[in-house]
């Protein structure tokens, strides 16, 4: 098996999703997120693009994998500590067809199981759960009790192992040696596809002692003008002189994430563009000073808000998220936030990506850590330093 785990932490896990489901008064959870779906199995493989699920039954000792079968038998069974026994598969003509429909499948696999008369919970907002698949759910199975489901799982991963915490210190690493390579080619009449080819190489070999993987976001470039819209990509264009660049970006090893921003002027910067990165680093700092166990996520946030307000400035969106283990398209968790009104106390173990970037009008600055509690208050994942980049 290869399996970034050993079996025992997989029982724990499933061990605290089956208290969540009795708390809750759920008999049976079907997962679709391919992240909650790997956390409790294992299965790390592209097969996200069609239909696919694990139902765990609260009375089962091992949850089940139904899937398509090049995906369940061929992959599963090799990959996970699951056995032939709690794979099923349907055949090829449900994928992508207009007459069958893999939750009819699914169906028949809950009526096999004698769970069809159960309250079962779906994950009712998760990407790769569709309309129609919910309703192919509810013909199939009306004897049924559906609840929502969602986060149910989330919210259990957001307080990672040591083993985890081991990969995102590695994604850490990657981190550091993609930004290096964002930095060290960020030149006036450079193509932005080039120096984001040249962040991808890093991401991808990692270092000699373990390699990369594909994050689940890829590097976010925006720059000039439009650098205050931090979820812009690259185009073929030169860069020219005198711009800012927000580069956003992830280390990923075995699909744990440790994400990194900094911020990169080509030329000499503005007296705006450095007092803004001044103040985003200040208050980046005394928002990370409030990571500690017992203080809640608003505290983190009030920190940096404290700062911006002293500067005249304020900010309207979040400051940070959990996030780890994840698949395209998102890195974070879906749980607790960095903002006012989140009053998720914090724990060791959690792990945030705290991102209070400025983004205005013409330009934007982001600077950015990703972080882990521990006993006695924070751990960043990267050695990077903390400041405004300027390539002449």
């Amino acid at each position: 098996m290869l399996m970034p785990f050993e079996k025992r932490e997989y029982l724990e896990r499933l061990a605290k999703v089956k208290k969540s489901m009795a708390e809750k008064g759920i008999d049976v959870l079907l997962i679709t997120d391919p992240a909650n779906m790997c956390y409790v199995t294992g299965h790390n493989a592209w097969s996200f693009y069609v239909h696919q699920m694990v139902l765990i039954n609260i009375e089962e000792e091992m949850p089940y994998f139904i899937g398509r079968y090049m995906d369940a038998f061929c992959g599963v069974v090799k990959t996970t500590w699951l056995d032939d026994a709690h794979v099923r598969a349907y055949s090829d003509d449900h994928v992508q067809s207009l007459v069958k429909h893999p939750m009819d499948y699914v169906a028949s696999v809950v009526k096999e199981l004698g769970l069809d008369h159960k309250t079962i919970a779906v994950e009712m907002d998760n990407y790769y759960f569709t309309a129609r698949a919910f309703e192919r759910l509810i013909a199939g199975l009306p004897d049924a009790t559906f609840v929502d489901g969602d986060l149910l799982v989330n919210w259990v991963r957001i307080v990672k192992s040591p083993n985890e915490i081991a990969l995102q210190r590695r994604a850490g690493k990657i981190a550091e040696l993609a930004m290096q390579a964002a930095i060290d080619n960020l030149r006036a009449g450079a193509r932005q596809c080039d120096v984001v080819a040249k962040i991808y190489e890093a991401q991808l070999r990692g270092t000699q002692e373990f390699g990369g993987d594909y994050a689940s976001i890829v590097p976010l470039m925006p720059q000039g003008e439009t650098a205050g819209a931090p979820h812009l990509t690259w185009t073929d264009k030169k860069y020219p002189n005198n711009t800012v660049i927000a580069v956003e970006l992830a280390g990923c090893h075995m699909r744990y994430h440790s994400p990194m921003a900094r911020t990169v002027c080509i030329g000499k910067p503005s007296n705006q563009v450095m007092e803004t990165a001044e103040i985003a680093i200040e208050g980046l700092n005394a928002a990370l000073e409030q990571v500690k166990p017992g203080n809640t996520c608003e505290q983190v946030e009030a920190a940096w808000r404290n700062v911006l307000a002293k500067h005249g400035m304020e900010k309207e969106s979040r400051i940070g998220y959990s996030m780890g283990l994840n698949f395209p398209p998102d890195w974070g968790e879906h749980t607790a936030s960095l903002r006012p009104g989140d009053k998720t106390v914090l724990v060791p173990g959690m792990t945030f990506h705290c991102i209070p970037g400025m983004y205005l009008d013409d330009y934007g600055v982001s600077i950015s850590e990703a972080l882990v509690v521990t006993e006695t208050g924070h751990e960043t994942f990267a050695h990077f330093p903390r400041k405004l980049f300027v390539n002449d």
